[in-house]
């Protein structure tokens, strides 16, 4: 398996999209994937997916759209309003066609798994806040966690662990 740097992969993405495949396409393939691993995680009980407000986000909200129209229990948080997402993120949320819960980690609830869509490779910035609590409540929840692109809080190009990060179990 070969392994793309952050920089890398943007630009395979951007050839991909220039070469004539929608970046929504990619999106949907991303997302299937998630699906496809989630359920290997948990075959049954109920799954959360919390969403942040890139494409990352809109991932998670293609897997969970996926996972729902295969009858499983999905719920969805979203760290901002679905108004505010934009792109490709704001397509996959117009495919989610249930309400989201809000952003706290009161609403992780016991799930059977977790997906994290949160933050994808191209975080910068260190985790606070909000953001912040959410993580740290994810790790202390116990059920497993499935992690789009990378844990959440982890820079995709030095592997830097932004404040604190989101510990998988395993990482799509």
């Amino acid at each position: 398996m070969e392994v793309l740097t952050t920089a890398e992969m943007e630009r395979a993405d951007r050839l991909t999209i220039a070469a004539g495949t929608p970046g929504f396409a990619l999106m949907l393939s991303a997302g299937q994937a998630v699906a496809d691993a989630a359920r290997d995680l948990a075959d049954e009980g109920p799954i959360l997916v919390i969403a942040g407000p890139g494409n990352n986000g809109g991932d998670g909200f293609v897997a969970a759209a996926e996972l729902a129209a295969q009858g499983r229990e999905v719920s969805v948080i979203l760290m901002c309003e679905r108004d505010a997402l934009k792109g490709d993120a704001a397509s996959a949320a117009r495919g989610w066609k249930f309400p989201v819960l809000p952003f706290n980690p009161q609403a992780i609830g016991k799930p059977a798994l977790i997906i994290d869509a949160l933050f994808g490779a191209g975080l910068s910035r260190s985790i606070d806040g909000e953001a912040r609590a959410m993580i740290e409540a994810i790790n202390a929840n116990g059920a497993p966690v499935l992690a789009v692109d990378l844990p959440s809080g982890i820079n995709g190009t030095s592997a830097a662990i932004m404040g604190v990060a989101v510990r998988a179990t395993e990482t799509v």
